[in-house]
């Protein structure tokens, strides 16, 4: 196959990875100001959108961790890496990504694709040494380990944290009173926004790296140098775009899905959130995003007394984690085998991955999940109790003593109302009774033989004094 054609052919992959990535990661920065209505659903991701094009241009450190280091291209110890090994390493992480998407769990994209690269390069070439697996140690499995656990931390303390200062009890009464937190809503647009740019600073650059290997693979471009110009904008455009798209299904796991988040928790999640990414994007770790994510909204639950944690999601995400990365280089590493026999093998990858492509998108149409349905209970989450002033509770006291009176009266008279009603009916059951006596007895005499003789001789005795 014309090696243009196929340089082409991974470049176009890379951009549809890139936007996979997009919609695939939007619950990372979105989910929780969604859930908490700190923002409505559609601004949300067009907000993110932005902030992730911006994003994508502010570094390349990432790209070049991907580029010149875990792929081990090139050099005297290197082995010759081809654009049809990239190309089933992207079929790997393209294949994955979409099928967590469809189960609506937040796996790493990240993971996806060095896990694709990884089993493609080295069935590729049948060597590990292709593979710089003290890079992937150092700067991919440990981060990955690290970062969520850190993240999650910090954002369980800074939970702790916010709820403590935003509480105090009745001086009068010593019940406890929640203040007023709108404050962490709108501190939520703003710490949301600075995930959303941490993502593009992250993520965006991991396709800049894959799309500078092939270049230097095919010969197109020198080893070690950073990723052209148009590589940015080009990559920057596809997760943006992505982005845009939405990832609803994760944004309902994330949001509500892993426990109720507040927005004293929003705000607190991410935060630490993205600490860590941008952290992480000037150090050059290749980080997942949706790891840290995933940590900090958990932390946040943690911190938060009283709230629900829902192990069993958190189980199945964690599994998922475990699996993204072998599971993609399995898929990987079979589309290297298959391409290893010619363009025979190529065609027959590509009309397997596109079959699968639409098959999930397919299943994804029998439950369709938009901005209207992610978060279903937006504003059953979130609600804060305003505490009253000194003057406004003595108001309130005032009005509570009034109005205790009034219903102290009214029960009064209710009362008295009942007891005249229990009186009359006594009354008139009494009547009942004695008029029923009355006729009964009447009754009886009606009916005694003797009261009829009686009443036979007193008629005889009354026709005898006429005469």
């Amino acid at each position: 196959m014309d090696l243009t054609f196929m340089v082409v052919l991974v470049i176009a992959l890379a951009l549809f990875f890139d936007f996979t990535n997009g919609f695939h990661d939007t619950a990372n920065a979105m989910a929780t100001p969604i859930a908490t209505g700190a923002i409505k659903p559609k601004t949300a991701v067009a907000l993110a959108a932005i902030l992730n094009l911006v994003g994508a241009f502010l570094s390349t450190e990432v790209a070049k961790t991907i580029s010149g280091g875990i792929i081990n291209e090139g050099g005297p110890n290197g082995v010759a890496i081809t654009p049809e090994m990239i190309f089933a390493g992207l079929m790997g992480a393209v294949l994955w990504n979409l099928f967590t998407w469809l189960l609506g769990l937040p796996s790493s994209s990240s993971h996806a694709l060095f896990g694709g690269l990884i089993g493609a390069a080295i069935v590729g070439t049948w060597s590990f040494g292709a593979v710089n697996f003290m890079v992937v140690v150092s700067k991919v499995l440990l981060p990955a380990l690290l970062a969520p656990a850190i993240a999650g931390l910090v954002a369980f303390l800074c939970t702790k944290l916010a709820y403590s200062i935003t509480k105090r009890s009745d001086p009068d009464s010593g019940d406890k009173l929640t203040q007023k937190r709108g404050g962490f809503r709108r501190g939520q647009i703003f710490s949301s926004s600075l995930v959303a740019l941490a993502h593009g600073t992250n993520d965006a650059q991991k396709t800049m790296g894959v799309i500078t290997l092939v270049l230097v693979a095919s010969g197109l471009q020198t080893a070690g140098t950073g990723p052209h110009i148009w590589v940015i904008t080009a990559c920057a455009l596809a997760i943006a775009g992505g982005t845009y798209a939405g990832g609803w299904r994760i944004i309902r796991t994330l949001g509500s899905g892993l426990t109720d988040v507040k927005p004293a928790q929003g705000f607190a999640a991410e935060t630490s959130t993205a600490a860590a990414i941008l952290a992480s994007s000037h150090l050059g770790f290749a980080l997942s995003t949706t790891h840290v994510a995933s940590g900090s909204v958990i932390g946040s639950g943690l911190g938060r007394k009283g709230a629900t944690v829902r192990w069993g999601a958190i189980g199945k995400i964690g599994i998922t984690w475990l699996l993204t990365l072998p599971a993609a280089a399995l898929v990987g590493g079979l589309a290297a085998l298959l391409i290893r026999t010619g363009i025979v093998g190529i065609v027959i990858v590509a009309v397997l991955g596109l079959s699968a492509i639409l098959i999930m998108f397919v299943l994804s149409q029998r439950e369709t999940v938009d901005h209207s349905n992610a978060i279903s209970d937006v504003d059953a989450v979130g609600e804060a109790m305003h505490i009253p002033s000194k003057k406004e509770r003595d108001r309130l006291a005032v009005k509570a003593r009034a109005a205790q009176k009034v219903a102290e009266k009214a029960a009064k008279r209710a009362a008295e109302t009942d007891a005249a009603r229990a009186a009359a009916q006594t009354a008139l059951d009494r009547a009942d009774t004695a008029v029923l006596k009355a006729m009964t007895k009447a009754a009886a005499n009606a009916h005694d033989p003797k009261d009829q003789s009686a009443k036979g001789k007193a008629k005889v005795d009354a026709k005898k004094g006429k005469k």
